[in-house]
């Protein structure tokens, strides 16, 4: 990354469990980003905020899949109901 390279804050967390799912969504789609203040949010997460950034020119995108990931989250319902047809199928 160049000197240049400008970040936006696309999501602030009160939960550090919540700012690592949304980085972990990013991570998997291919987007590069960070948690500013994750080490304190992580330690005293009632006194401090985790900001998620990405760069500018991924912002779209990164808000795209946090959005997503927030709109239909897994849960263990899903995941076993869609291992279950894989398992179904005739290979």
């Amino acid at each position: 990354m160049s000197e240049d390279t400008k970040f936006v804050t696309i999501a602030t967390f009160q939960d550090p469990v919540d700012a690592n799912l949304a980085q972990t969504a990013l991570e998997s789609a291919g987007v590069e980003s960070f948690l500013q203040g994750g080490n304190a949010n992580s330690m005293i997460p009632s006194a401090f905020t985790a900001r998620l950034l990405v760069r500018s020119e991924d912002e779209a995108a990164a808000r795209a899949v946090v959005d997503g990931a927030v709109d239909t989250p897994e849960s263990m319902e899903t995941v076993t109901a869609a291992e279950i047809a894989d398992e179904g199928e005739v290979r």
